[in-house]
């Protein structure tokens, strides 16, 4: 899978294209490594208000790089705060 100017696609092709990752990554999240059906372990304190409001309304989210716009991955919605707020993904 090439990856994707997540800043320059539609929410369409940012949809495609995380199914497409879940798809190429056996439906599993590319930072936690369990499956995107279920929740991952929540062991990291989040602080949600550096967090849009629905940012917990889907589930599964694209990973990108904030730098580059290019996307990496589909990841839990948790798991995309934990790159942001630990990793500044």
């Amino acid at each position: 899978m090439k990856p994707i100017d997540y800043y320059g696609a539609t929410w369409q092709e940012r949809k495609k294209i995380r199914e497409q990752y879940a798809i190429e990554q056996d439906n599993k999240c590319y930072f936690c490594g369990r499956p995107l059906n279920e929740k991952p372990n929540q062991n990291k304190k989040i602080n949600w208000k550096l967090f849009p409001k629905n940012f917990l309304q889907y589930p599964v989210h694209l990973h990108h790089n904030h730098e580059t716009g290019m996307t990496i991955g589909a990841v839990h919605a948790y798991c995309n705060a934990v790159l942001w707020q630990y990793h500044n993904e």
